[in-house]
C-alpha cells in the first residue's frame, strides 16, 4: 500500500496540535484541505484515526499506533532526500527553481549565465509554482528553492535570501469605474468582487486577497482561478479585480487591463525561499548570489 507523505505530515501535525486549525496553520494549508487529507488517509487505511469533539481531535487507538511509526517514516524519507541531493551535488546536476507566473521576468538569461559560470556542469530547471500546493513543491522535495512575493512572516516558516521589496498593485478591467485614477485607496476596494486563488493555496489565498488589511471585512469573491492565465482572463472579463506584484504590470501589459498602485496596501517581500530544516547546497548558494547580482524587483532592491 502506497501512502502520500503529505497525508502522514498532516496526520502527525493534527496529533501534535490536537486540533485542525492549529495544524493547518502550521502546515500553511487551509483547514478544509487538511480535513480532506485526514479523511483520505482514514479511507485508505480503513480505520478511524481521530475522535472528534468540540475540544479538538484526539487520536484513536489506531491513530496512536500509527503515530508511533509516522515520525520515523517521515524522518527516514527526509534522510533519503538529503542523501540523494548530496550525491547529485557531488557530480553536477540540475537545480530546480520555482517561480510565480507573474514574475518570471525577474530572472533573466543573465541570471542563468551567471549561475553556470559559478557552477560549471550545472543547469537550472525553472518550474512555475502550483497554486494548489502552498509550498510550491518545497515540502515534497520537487524543487530546491522558489522565488516568492510574500509577507515578512514567511521567514518564520522558511529560510530566505532576500532580494528586495515590491509593491502589490491592483489589476482591473480598463473600463472599470476606478481605472481612471492614478492611485486607488484600499478602502475604495472593500466592496469590490475579487478574483481569488483556490482554498488549497492556504495562506497565499488570504495574502493575495489582502485579508489582513481588511480588518475583518469579508471579501466578495467574483471568480476563482487555478493559474495566472485564468486569473488574468477573469479580470479581463470583468468578473473581479485582483492584487498582483507590480512586476506583472510589465510582464502582462495589455490594453484591456489597467494596473494601478494601491494606497494602504503593504508591499511584498521578494526572496528565494527553502525549508528551514534543509541545509542549502553549494548550487543553491550560487544561485542566490547570481540572483542578487542580476535580479531587480523594480523597487527596494539591496
Amino acid at each position: 500500500m502506497d501512502v502520500d507523505t503529505r497525508l502522514l505530515r498532516g496526520f502527525t501535525a493534527v496529533c501534535e496540535e490536537g486540533q485542525l486549525t492549529a495544524a493547518a496553520a502550521r502546515l500553511f494549508v487551509s483547514q478544509p484541505t487538511l480535513t480532506k487529507q485526514i479523511r483520505q488517509l482514514e479511507v485508505l487505511l480503513g480505520v478511524e484515526l481521530f475522535e472528534r469533539s468540540r475540544r479538538g481531535m484526539a487520536p484513536t487507538s489506531a491513530g496512536r499506533a500509527l503515530a508511533e511509526y509516522a515520525g520515523t517514516v517521515l524522518a527516514g524519507w527526509e534522510d533519503a532526500l538529503r542523501a540523494t541531493r548530496a550525491a547529485a551535488a557531488e557530480q553536477g546536476s540540475t537545480l530546480r527553481v520555482g517561480f510565480e507566473g507573474g514574475i518570471i521576468n525577474l530572472m533573466t538569461r543573465r541570471t542563468v549565465a551567471d549561475f553556470t559560470r559559478r557552477m560549471p556542469g550545472w543547469q537550472v530547471e525553472l518550474r512555475q509554482n502550483n497554486w494548489l500546493d502552498p509550498t510550491s513543491g518545497l515540502a515534497t522535495g520537487e524543487i530546491d528553492l522558489t522565488l516568492w512575493h510574500g509577507p515578512p512572516s514567511l521567514s518564520e516558516q522558511y529560510s530566505v535570501a532576500l532580494l528586495g521589496k515590491e509593491p502589490r498593485c491592483l489589476a482591473l478591467p480598463a473600463g472599470h469605474r476606478l481605472a481612471g485614477r492614478a492611485v486607488i485607496d484600499f478602502e475604495d476596494l472593500l466592496d469590490e468582487p475579487f478574483v481569488a486563488i483556490p482554498h488549497e493555496a492556504g495562506h497565499w489565498r488570504d495574502y493575495w486577497l489582502a485579508v489582513r488589511e481588511r480588518g475583518g471585512r469579508p471579501v466578495r469573491i467574483g471568480a476563482v482561478a487555478r493559474n495566472t492565465d485564468e486569473w488574468l482572463a477573469a479580470v479581463v472579463c470583468g468578473q473581479g479585480v485582483g492584487f498582483a506584484p507590480e512586476t506583472m504590470s510589465r510582464l502582462a501589459a495589455r490594453e484591456d487591463v489597467a494596473y494601478r498602485p494601491v494606497r494602504g496596501l503593504s508591499p511584498s517581500q521578494v526572496g528565494l525561499y527553502w525549508p528551514k530544516d534543509r541545509e542549502p547546497t553549494p548550487a543553491m548558494a550560487a544561485f542566490v548570489r547570481s540572483c542578487r547580482t542580476t535580479v531587480g524587483s523594480g523597487a527596494d532592491t539591496p
